[in-house]
């Protein structure tokens, strides 16, 4: 436990090349499979060799038990020499011992002419005559041991004697011992040549990460047109795709806050610049009359109401931004909502002749964020009620079915060329910006309202034509669902 928590410490996965594991990997794929074969070869050959010997023996013992029973050699008067000397020969080809015993277990023939004239009482030897041959082998001790009945030359068939024979396995050994001997040195061949196949066989499948990871250095270094098409492998493409689409994704980003930034500086340098040269006039003024200065001094104060507003707007944008998942959902009275804002922007519409109207076609009660949707909804009423027409209308409109709620906003106000239509959530975008500056537009209230909306896992959609007025509706779930909780529910 020790060892594994120091290797777990070390973090051996940050250490090690992937080449190595890879090589490892094929070794055991290549060496577990040949090293069992061999073994499993092994010993088959040893017991394939043992038992071709005990069948050549056997078959040897019953060629001569047989001549025994034609001859008549369990009668002692007739013992046939010859028999004799074919049990010694027989005994000596198999580097073994035979011993024949009669019917009263006496033996009457040793090879070794050691047990002659002895009593030999073996369970082999009462299984033969009992008419059952048996054979034994003794591994640990390199030999094996037979036994053959040997029968009378009568139709009866009766067990005169029985036959033991036994063979050494010595030599049988060696010769399997030889045999291992050249196949280990063939399997320490073959481990080298696998050795140097699973290192080339990994270098090459690392290679393409390898390049990829040059690419990759590039791109770290500020080199955003690297091209990466590295299709070695599926695996590779699809891995070179992604990190195309994220280069791309990162460009994007990098234009866009490029532009971001340039847009910000030119926006709150205007006012910056309008206040600088109404400050200059008046200072190069030394008495100008005091309906001049109000007038000055008014003008000052909205370029800094315009500063201030276009400050508070971009601090949403970048708070939501930072925290899209942090929105403080409760049960709300969408219809609620809606007539609080209508009832905030009624003076605004009363100031430039513009009716609003609301109509509710049911009660709707939705799980949302209070001051954000407020804020995307009001954005959407006040646009439309600044760029109206005079003794223009606005028109209101909520509704809902069993999934989702609706807001329509509607107005007769001057509409929206359709080459722009795709460009007017983007931030800092006018369509007209002169009358933007004349209403007090950022161009930043499109880009929150979207930014709130998506929030809260909705759309919105425009439908305008030019001299007629635009139609935004916003769809939001009655439910509320976090990105967490639907993962974790899948």
């Amino acid at each position: 436990m020790p060892v594994l928590g120091w290797v777990k410490g070390i973090g051996w996965k940050r250490t090690v090349s992937m080449k190595v594991p890879l090589c490892l990997l094929f070794l055991m794929i290549g060496f577990f499979p040949m090293y069992i074969l061999s073994k499993v070869t092994d010993q088959s050959f040893r017991q394939t060799q043992i038992d071709f010997r005990m069948m050549e023996v056997q078959n040897q013992c019953l060629i001569i038990s047989n001549k025994m029973s034609r001859v008549a050699y369990m009668n002692e008067d007739s013992r046939d020499q010859i028999v004799d000397v074919e049990l010694e020969t027989i005994a000596d080809i198999f580097n073994g011992r035979i011993v024949v015993i009669n019917r009263n277990f006496k033996v009457i023939k040793d090879t070794f002419r050691l047990a002659e004239g002895r009593t030999h009482v073996a369970e082999e030897v009462i299984q033969c005559f009992r008419g059952e041959s048996s054979s034994r082998l003794e591994r640990d001790k390199h030999y094996f041991a037979l036994a053959v009945p040997i029968y009378d030359n009568t139709e009866k068939k009766n067990i005169e004697g029985v036959l033991v024979a036994t063979a050494s396995t010595e030599n049988l050994t060696s010769m399997a011992e030889r045999v291992s001997e050249k196949a280990a040195f063939f399997q320490l061949v073959t481990c080298g040549i696998l050795v140097l196949a699973s290192s080339v066989l990994a270098v090459l499948l690392i290679q393409p990460f390898g390049r990829l990871q040059k690419v990759l250095n590039r791109v770290a270094e500020g080199s955003m047109e690297q091209v990466i098409s590295e299709d070695a492998y599926k695996e590779t493409r699809e891995i070179s795709s992604a990190i195309q689409n994220t280069i791309n994704k990162l460009k994007t980003v990098d234009q866009s806050r490029d532009e971001f930034v340039s847009n910000v500086s030119h926006e709150l340098k205007t006012p910056i610049t309008s206040i600088r040269v109404l400050a200059d006039s008046l200072m190069s003024m030394e008495e100008a009359p005091v309906e001049l200065y109000q007038e000055f001094m008014t003008d000052i104060s909205d370029e800094i109401d315009r500063e201030s507003k276009i400050i508070d707007d971009l601090l949403s944008l970048v708070k939501m931004d930072k925290s899209v998942e942090e929105l403080n959902i409760a049960q709300l009275d969408i219809n609620g909502l809606v007539q609080q804002i209508m009832k905030r922007l009624r003076p605004i519409a009363r100031k430039r002749n513009v009716e609003l109207i609301y109509e509710s076609m049911r009660e709707v009660t939705a799980d949302a964020d209070e001051v954000k949707l407020s804020l995307a909804v009001n954005n959407l009423v006040e646009n439309a009620i600044k760029y109206n027409v005079e003794n223009g209308w606005v028109r209101v409109t909520l509704d809902a079915d069993h999934q989702f709620f609706y807001i329509k906003v509607a107005d007769s106000g001057i509409g929206i060329p359709e080459e722009y239509q795709s460009y007017v959530f983007e931030r800092f975008y006018r369509v007209d910006k002169a009358r933007s500056r004349e209403t007090g537009g950022t161009g930043l209230g499109l880009a929150i309202t979207r930014k709130v909306i998506l929030m809260h896992h909705g759309a919105v959609r425009l439908v305008s034509k030019e001299g007629e007025g635009s139609t935004f509706t916003v769809r939001i779930p009655l439910n509320y669902i976090s990105r967490q909780t639907a993962i974790e529910r899948v």
